[in-house]
This record gives C-alpha cells, structure tokens and sequence, in this order.
C-alpha cells in the first residue's frame, strides 16, 4: 500500500481544509515546494497534489509550481483540480506530472473520461467524493443525486488505473477513514482503489493495511501529517507491511 502525503494548494500556500468547505482553510506552508521536498526525503515515492482554486475556476492555476515541483523532486506526483479537458490532462502529463485525477468532468461527462482513457492508458485516476453517500463535484461544492455504484454500471473506465474515494465528511477532521464505505467501493470494483479522508494515526493506516486483505493501493493523508499525529516514515512502514 503506497501512502501519498497531500498538498493542497490555494492562494500559493499550502492549506487544508475541513469537509471541503473553502471557508475552513488552515495554512500550513508558504512554501509548498519545500513542502514536497521534505515529504520526497522522508521517504515519499508519491504525493498527492490538489489544485483547490483550480477545481473552483476550472482551469489550472498553479501549474507553473506543479510543473517545477515534477522536475525536481524525488517523487511522482498525482495532480488532481481543475482538469475539465483532455488538453489540460495532456499538458499536467507533459510537465512531468505521472498521473492526473478527474472528478468533476468525469461524472458530468463520460464521453470526456473515455478520451482521457484512450489517449493517456494508465495515468488516469478517477476521484469520486461522496457527501451523504452521493457523488460530490465542483470542488465539493455541490452533489448530483448519484451514487458510486450508480455512476460505475455505465462509466466508461478503461485506460483508468484507479479510484481515488473520500468521504467528505472524514476530510480534514481527523476522525479516522470510514472503513464500512471503503468495503462498500472496493465489492463494486475490480480497479485499485486509493483511500482518502479521516487519517488521524498510525492505528488508521494499519486499520487500512488490515481491510479486505490490503486491496486498497494506497491512502492518502495531509492534516494527520502537518499537526504530527503520524510521522511519514512511521506511516510508509506500515503501509509496506
């Protein structure tokens, strides 16, 4: 199971927010550079970059600082916030980013996530929100009236290497990852799932690890990291195991 610190990005800094909510922000870092820096040396193989004011605009806003942080730290990175074209997809992918996440897009549009599918095999994540159990969009903004298991009956998911699932109501609270969900995705899909939301402690990442024999291909985790409930190399053990 890989563990993928986070980095959300607004305003140029670092910040997390709680359930979503754009008015919840706590800062953590001016430098999300150096941010990634220090998680690539603690052992990170990936992090999970999210572009938060991309997702409400629509469009990329910090891509020069994606791009800058592909090209010199020693670590994959999986973008997610603000792609609504297979060209902004191509042009994340051609920075150096090693796989883009779609949502938003994605559940509007099913035509768009087969393109994806088509002309990017493998470097696709498909990230799916849930608040109340319903599929949330426009950067948790607001929900359609779909389910996961609605929503993956008809969505076109080949060239998709994997779900990316959060329980909004778990982001940002450190209340640990809803497990009963987690076991609900992964009976629904034969794709590698990556868990999101809730991480509070080293206990959570071994209760991940412990789940469905270790189906889940990864968990990522942000609040638990910068308020020092886990230490990433603590966590990057477990999860190995």
């Amino acid at each position: 199971m890989i563990v993928f610190p986070a980095i959300d990005l607004k305003d140029g800094k670092a910040v997390r927010l709680k359930q979503g909510d754009y008015d919840q922000v706590t800062q953590y870092s001016d430098d999300p550079f150096q941010l990634a820096e220090q998680w690539a040396k603690e052992g990170a193989e990936w992090i999970h970059i999210v572009d938060l004011d991309a997702a409400k605009a629509g469009k990329p806003v910090h891509r020069e600082l994606i791009a800058r942080i592909a090209r010199e730290v020693k670590a994959k990175l999986q973008v997610g916030g603000g792609i609504r074209s297979v060209e902004t997809a191509g042009q994340y992918l051609e920075d150096g980013v090693a796989r883009v996440v779609v949502g938003t897009k994605a559940t509007q549009d099913p035509k768009f996530l087969g393109d994806l599918g088509k002309n990017f095999p493998g470097k696709i994540a498909l990230g799916l929100d849930t608040k109340e159990g319903k599929i949330a969009v426009h950067g948790w903004t607001e929900t359609t009236g779909l389910t996961i298991e609605d929503y993956l009956k008809t969505a076109p998911l080949s060239g998709v290497h994997c779900l990316i699932f959060t329980d909004i109501a778990r982001d940002g609270m450190l209340s640990g990852p809803n497990l009963n969900a987690l076991r609900d995705v992964l009976k629904i899909t034969e794709l590698p799932v990556i868990a999101s939301g809730g991480i509070s402690s080293a206990e959570d990442i071994q209760a991940l690890v412990d789940l469905e024999d270790c189906k889940l291909l990864g968990v990522i985790t942000g609040k638990a990291l910068y308020e020092g409930k886990l230490s990433l190399p603590e966590a990057i053990r477990i999860a190995k195991s």
